[in-house]
């Protein structure tokens, strides 16, 4: 009985996953094979379940998600060369999942604001779609690091950070990591952050910063 309930139980987060991946793609937050996408399949050692990297997103389905081992390994399927970010969040954080995707927005708004470091966002009601954040009347800084080819000395930089990061972040010209407890609390993120992009660059397109 055991077994058949461990059994269920993955088979419901490779499901979960997968309808994520779908809906993101579906919003044009994954096109041209784009994004990169991880759920917690065991904590010790940690392994993942991952869309494989090159594929349509959206074609992505629970049986087409691979399972990479504690060594960032596969035996079916090319291992997204961001994998060590997502494990680098996951054990950071504690994270269930982790969502990365490429979006119109993330991509510009990156570019525009590395400089600074990071995007300031206060006074949003959609700001309580973040886990822990209770009212509007907060600030929130979502962090910018330049992107980077060489995934494990991003993830080394990044990783020092990331206690205090609001469940995301983004890479320079490249897109929005989200993270969540659940597959479902990190795609709710991802929306919350998207939302937020698209308001931050329409109010600087107005000029109202």
């Amino acid at each position: 009985m055991g077994a058949i309930l461990e059994r269920e139980a993955e088979l419901g987060l490779r499901q979960e996953l997968a309808t994520a991946i779908a809906v993101l793609y579906g919003r044009g937050y994954a096109m041209g094979t784009g994004g990169n996408f991880s759920a917690v399949a065991q904590r010790e050692p940690l392994r993942l379940w991952m869309a494989p990297s090159g594929v349509d997103k959206g074609s992505i389905t629970a049986d087409s998600l691979i399972l990479v081992d504690e060594a960032g390994q596969s035996t079916v399927g090319k291992v997204s060369a961001e994998e060590p970010l997502h494990r680098a969040i996951a054990l950071a954080t504690g994270a269930g999942a982790v969502l990365h995707t490429h979006s119109v927005l993330g991509t510009v708004l990156s570019r525009a604001h590395v400089a600074a470091g990071y995007l300031r966002f206060e006074g949003y009601e959609m700001l309580k779609g973040l886990a822990g954040v209770t009212t509007h009347a907060t600030t929130v800084d979502l962090p910018i690091w330049p992107n980077s080819q060489d995934m494990d000395t991003l993830a080394a930089t990044v990783t020092p950070h990331l206690a205090q990061a609001p469940w995301g972040f983004l890479l320079a010209g490249h897109g929005l990591y989200a993270w969540g407890k659940t597959v479902w609390e990190a795609r709710r993120h991802v929306e919350v952050w998207e939302f937020l992009l698209s308001v931050k660059y329409h109010q600087q397109s107005y000029g109202a910063g």
